[in-house]
């Protein structure tokens, strides 16, 4: 029987420096990184994703960013599809693959046999959506609540785009979205090795906002400019992400560029929080304290010590 082929995961809350400890674990390893970053598998949103450059890459073959137009669907399924081709092909050519990333449910859809429901059926959501236009998404959520009541519980009635794809899936199959939720996990697919960083929550809330300043000096407001002109509005799912509905609502003359900074700074610090939530229910995860091991080249002599242990490196 074949060992299963080893995968490691580097993962926590934004701006707590996950990028850069995947790129110095890559050349330390002979490793390649594959993104888990919702966002940075859209071409032309670099800025606002903090997409590492190619020179900041330092050679790092690096996987599943710019796969995709900001107006195009994106679906976890897609990104399981493409992450896990993209694995293979590293085992097959003899490298370590690390994937590096703050979005928990492409963690997910990668790490365990995660199965999606049912392929998006575009004139059903049509439909859904334009109900959820003419009656209200809380009307759809009421319907929602009478046929899956699990899924219901977990969605805010104003959320219209994740109640229909639940209806989407409960009118697809006969089944309630929260039944696919909830079957077992089949065999594991890879020998994981999980490594989250963290940092004291006050440090990393100031460097959420030192590194959201960063952001607009960098350029950001322009980026976003650039966007809307090229005809990507706010109602698209990329431009809903962090740093671009801020500068857009400010573009589109809705707040002013100090509360689009602040309104950023202070979603930032939420969502920070919610990953914190979503990883910390999982007991694969070995913690890592950026400060306790002594900054990120700690970090990183500890997530090497640790896959010394496990796997021979192959030669870079």
């Amino acid at each position: 029987m074949h060992e299963r082929p080893l995968l490691v995961v580097i993962t926590g809350p934004t701006a707590v420096g996950k990028t850069d400890v995947g790129i110095d674990v890559a050349l330390a390893v002979g490793g390649e990184v594959v993104s888990a970053d919702s966002m940075m598998v859209y071409r032309g949103m670099d800025i606002g994703t903090a997409k590492p450059t190619p020179a900041e890459r330092r050679g790092v073959p690096h996987h599943l960013i710019d796969v995709a137009e900001p107006d195009e669907e994106f679906t976890v399924a897609r990104y399981q599809e493409l992450a896990e081709a993209a694995i293979a092909d590293i085992h097959r050519r003899g490298r370590v693959p690390l994937l590096v990333g703050g979005t928990g449910l492409y963690i997910r859809a990668v790490v365990d046999q995660y199965r999606f429901p049912a392929p998006a059926d575009p004139r059903l959501r049509r439909r859904l959506q334009e109900d959820a236009r003419r009656f209200g998404s809380a009307r759809l959520h009421r319907h929602l609540m009478a046929v899956d009541p699990d899924t219901a519980g977990r969605l805010h009635p104003n959320d219209a785009r994740r109640i229909v794809r639940a209806l989407e899936v409960y009118y697809q199959t006969g089944k309630p979205f929260s039944w696919f939720r909830k079957q077992p996990r089949g065999g594991e697919k890879y020998r994981l090795v999980m490594f989250g960083l963290t940092l004291r929550r006050e440090k990393l809330y100031r460097r959420i906002e030192e590194r959201v300043d960063r952001l607009i000096a960098a350029g950001l407001v322009e980026e976003v400019r650039g966007l809307l002109e090229r005809g990507y509005g706010p109602e698209l799912v990329s431009m809903k992400g962090l740093g671009y509905k801020e500068i857009a609502d400010y573009l589109l003359g809705q707040t002013t560029l100090e509360e689009a900074v602040n309104i950023l700074k202070r979603n930032t610090r939420r969502f920070a929080k919610r990953q914190f939530t979503w990883f910390r229910a999982d007991d694969q995860i070995r913690w890592l304290d950026t400060d306790e091991c002594g900054g990120r080249r700690g970090v990183v002599r500890e997530i090497v010590h640790n896959l010394a242990g496990i796997v021979s490196f192959p030669a870079n």
